[in-house]
């Protein structure tokens, strides 16, 4: 059976088929959305491992100015596009909006696409304030995705990063992150970290 997939302002939206990609909870959303709500608003956002776009649609309805969105699977790569697309639909103003079909860390580390991507959407020196990083519970890629940020001059010096991982499992705050805090919502689990 499909689920249904519901903004926080109750637009339904496309939820992929099979295993593969597992949409945050509403639970978990509104809570990271209460975190951010003082930050969201014009601020330029990146999800990483993005599955349905459902963190980014959240973003886009709450006014961010900037959204990019990382996807490697085809299929939950057009399910993130198309939500995005009719999230925006019911918005006025303009978003740059850019929903990327690759793999995270190899789109991350490539200095050359990293060089072209900042010049076409002219945040050269400013980077983004909040980063969503969302692997698959079971991949271990946090800690990766984590240093590609950083190596890769990804953020602004106060962003928030927002890891979201399994609650059975506990994601260390590496070297060079300072911890915001920390939170447990049932299975799920949320580790807030901004670089030193």
């Amino acid at each position: 059976m499909k689920r249904q997939l519901r903004l926080s302002s109750g637009r339904k939206l496309i939820s992929p088929t099979g295993r593969g990609t597992r949409p945050t909870t509403s639970k978990v959303r509104e809570a990271i959305m209460n975190i951010i709500s003082n930050r969201i608003a014009n601020c330029h956002w990146i999800d990483l491992f993005s599955g349905s776009g459902i963190m980014s649609c959240e973003a886009l309805i709450r006014n961010a100015k900037k959204i990019v969105a990382i996807e490697k699977n085809p299929k939950a790569f057009r399910v993130c596009k198309e939500n995005l697309r009719m999230t925006g639909e019911d918005l006025s103003g303009n978003v740059d909006l850019q929903v990327i079909n690759n793999d995270v860390l190899i789109w991350l580390k490539n200095k050359v696409r990293i060089k072209s991507f900042w010049q076409e959407i002219e945040v050269a020196k400013q980077g983004f304030d909040i980063a969503y990083l969302d692997p698959p519970y079971d991949s271990n890629l946090h800690y990766a995705a984590l240093d590609a940020l950083l190596n890769g001059s990804w953020l602004k010096a106060n962003s928030l990063v927002i890891c979201e991982h399994s609650a059975e499992s506990s994601l260390k705050t590496p070297s060079q992150w300072v911890e915001q805090g920390r939170k447990n919502y049932g299975t799920s689990a949320l580790l807030l970290l901004s670089p030193l």
